[in-house]
Order: C-alpha cells, then structure tokens, then sequence
C-alpha cells in the first residue's frame, strides 16, 4: 500500500509541477504570439500548449475522468499532426488557457481520490509524466525564440 501511495504522490507532484512550469513559460504570450511557427515550421506555442490538452484528455480517461474535449474536434493537436498545415483550426490561447485549467483541476482531484493505479497502466503514467516534463520545456524555449526573458529562474 505504501508503494501505491507513492507512485500517485509522485505522479501529483509531476502534475503540480508542470503546471507551474506550463503558466510561467506561457504568462505574456499573446495569441498573435502562440501562433508564430519558428523557422517557419517548428511546432508554434499554440500547438504545443493544445497538443498537451490533448494528451491529458486521454491521461484523464485512463483514470476514469472525463475529458476536457471532444479529441476528434480538435484533432489538429493530435501527434503526428503536421501544425503547420492545420493552424486554421487552432484554438485562440485565452481559450487554451482555460482548457487546460480545467484539466489540471480534474487532475488534481483525481488523484486525491485514487488509493492506487491500475498496475496495467504504470508504463503509460510514467510515458505521461515524461510527455509534459518534455513539452513543458519547448515552452520555455519558444518563450526565448519569441523574445521573452525567461520565465523559470
């Protein structure tokens, strides 16, 4: 039992973190902003910010949560999507603000509620956890590129 305990305080903890990291890399950034693709073809903030959402919805299924989207609506965040070619479809970043808001609070209060996770699921927790440690980062990054001080110090 202590174990399982461990394993979600570990995973809240993640999920706690990334969202602050998320919203001090993003505070500032205009939608104009989110939307410009470095290099021309680098993934741009906007999409790296929905791709996350869009990867907590699935997160959240798996723990038996409801998501915070239809995935088939905004599939223009899916992995593998070419951004470029589908930024028409991008969500306004205020917007993307408030979806993730909400996936972080249905997080949270999942996590409060879980005595253990299902032992077949531990790989894609893990997967999770290192998916927003890795996009939250590209954040900072595009922060810099678009002429931001950075934000984690």
């Amino acid at each position: 039992m202590e174990t399982q305990a461990n394993e979600i305080e570990f995973v809240k903890n993640q999920v706690f973190s990334t969202d602050k990291v998320v919203f001090l890399n993003i505070d500032g950034i205009t939608h104009e902003e989110s939307m410009i693709f470095p290099n021309g073809e680098a993934n741009c903030m906007n999409w790296i910010f929905g791709h996350l959402i869009y990867i907590r919805n699935f997160f959240l299924n798996m723990l038996g949560e409801e998501p915070v989207w239809d995935s088939e609506r905004f599939s223009c965040y899916n992995r593998g999507e070419i951004a470029l070619d589908r930024k028409d479809e991008f969500v306004n970043f205020e917007a993307l603000k408030s979806y993730f808001k909400q996936s972080q609070d249905r997080l949270e209060a999942r996590l409060g509620s879980l005595e253990r996770f299902n032992p077949e699921n531990i790989k894609d927790i893990s997967t999770f956890c290192l998916h927003e440690i890795y996009h939250s980062g590209q954040l900072g990054y595009l922060r810099r590129i678009l002429g931001k001080s950075g934000a984690i110090k």
